[in-house]
């Protein structure tokens, strides 16, 4: 069964041709090879691309290495990056004929000097070149600095939910159930029983992502990093920062990890998108508070097998769901800070912060989103709309709810809608 990843394909067809590499990044597992390599390769054949002038190569496939006379081991064991000049002068003996070809290339950052390899096609007529990588540095440090500003980068994320229930049998609401749960990780999401679900989620955790980071950042005590991801598992939503952490280990685990060693793994997951971490911005001051932070996961259903899924709680899965959905449809999150100087029962001067969820911001739009799984009644509605109340600008001001109501506006200009309406419509927020 394919899942269409349209909203994905859609930026890579308007990307074509325009003198840049474009750079799919993204979590492992993700689909980025199925979307770079199925999808976008059909789409080219469709629209009268000559099969001969798509050139795909995976640097992580045995069989494609082989082409070029390389070895998968012998790389493994000598510890280095494929042969440029075998892998060119494959691509020279494909170029055959007049036309533009295509390269797609999949985990591009296992070849040895691939930005000088990449640079050098981008300055041929002929070639159009897209790339896959999994780590956020490669993006980062390599393909801005030695691409200077020439990469093109289309960050995916796991199955929307809206991607999610273009396959998921049941109604919207026993999907947003098991979306919550098992999260939408492709190659999970296309098992047909919980118990394999698990299963795949938990054999991806051990055998891909931890070792994966275990691996490329030479991590030194592997107990500490699991640990630090399960207390980060268990809180997400929550804000923090590596000193809070450094005490958590103190106390619960009797260690001695520094707060730099802390940062260090927090940036090896974000490195490795299995997290993303959000900043705190005074609304009023317009600045960024750059501690605590709030941390979520990419995909709920790994953040739920890392707890064995002993702690399934509905609010903050939910607030990660809104977030992840915000992140991919192209918006720059931040947690709000509305600072409040109010009179106390005694006539006493007290100041307090309240919180929105999250102020998103995408060119000239902003949205302020408030996370809210249930609104039972007017004081807990009350309790949602107050900072939006403090805010004295006209962005939209919108309560996201599990509960099964219409959207509409208070007498505020407040909007509530629910978040199967949210997440089904991509243009939900401007729509509405």
């Amino acid at each position: 069964m394919e899942i269409r990843r349209d909203f994905y394909l859609d930026k890579l067809i308007r990307r074509k041709n325009n003198g840049l590499i474009k750079v799919i990044t993204g979590i492992r597992r993700c689909g980025k090879s199925y979307l770079l390599n199925n999808i976008f390769y059909n789409h080219l054949l469709e629209s009268g691309v000559p099969a001969d002038h798509i050139i795909r190569f995976a640097f992580d496939s045995a069989d494609d290495l082989y082409l070029i006379g390389e070895s998968l081991i012998k790389i493994e064991k000598e510890k280095r990056g494929v042969d440029p000049e075998k892998f060119m002068a494959y691509i020279r003996s494909q170029v055959t004929t007049d036309g533009m070809y295509y390269l797609l290339l999949d985990e591009v950052q296992l070849m040895d000097c691939f930005e000088s390899v990449l640079n050098g096609y981008l300055r041929k007529d002929n070639m159009d070149v897209f790339v896959t990588g999994s780590n956020a540095k490669f993006l980062s440090k390599d393909i801005v600095t030695e691409f200077a500003g020439r990469g093109d980068e289309v960050h995916m994320y796991p199955l929307s939910f809206s991607e999610f229930m273009s396959v998921f049998k049941g109604d919207k609401y026993m999907g947003l159930s098991e979306y919550m749960l098992y999260g939408g990780i492709p190659l999970v999401v296309l098992r047909e029983s919980s118990s394999d679900k698990a299963a795949a989620l938990q054999n991806l955790f051990s055998e891909i992502y931890i070792r994966d980071i275990f691996k490329r950042n030479r991590i030194k005590n592997i107990g500490e990093l699991e640990d630090l991801l399960n207390i980060l598992s268990s809180a997400i939503g929550s804000l923090t920062n590596p000193e809070k952490l450094k005490n958590t280990f103190k106390t619960v685990k009797k260690s001695k990890i520094t707060s730099k060693t802390i940062k260090k793994y927090l940036d090896c997951f974000e490195d490795s998108f299995l997290i993303e971490s959000t900043q705190r911005y005074d609304i009023k001051g317009r600045n960024y508070i750059e501690t605590p932070r709030k941390y979520y996961f990419s995909d709920l259903g790994l953040r739920n097998a890392r707890i064995n899924f002993r702690q399934f709680e509905q609010t903050h899965s939910m607030e990660n769901v809104i977030y992840n959905e915000l992140r991919m449809r192209g918006y720059n999150v931040d947690v709000g800070v509305v600072p409040v100087a109010e009179r106390d029962a005694n006539g006493k001067i007290v100041r307090k912060q309240l919180e929105v969820d999250f102020v998103c911001n995408m060119g000239s739009l902003r949205y302020y989103i408030q996370s809210a799984y249930s609104l039972p009644d007017e004081a807990k509605r009350a309790q949602e709309v107050r900072p939006f109340r403090k805010i004295d600008d006209s962005f939209k001001k919108i309560i996201v709810t599990k509960d099964i109501v219409p959207a509409f506006y208070d007498e505020n200009g407040i909007l509530t809608m629910n978040i199967y309406d949210f997440l089904l419509d991509v243009d939900s927020l401007e729509k509405t």
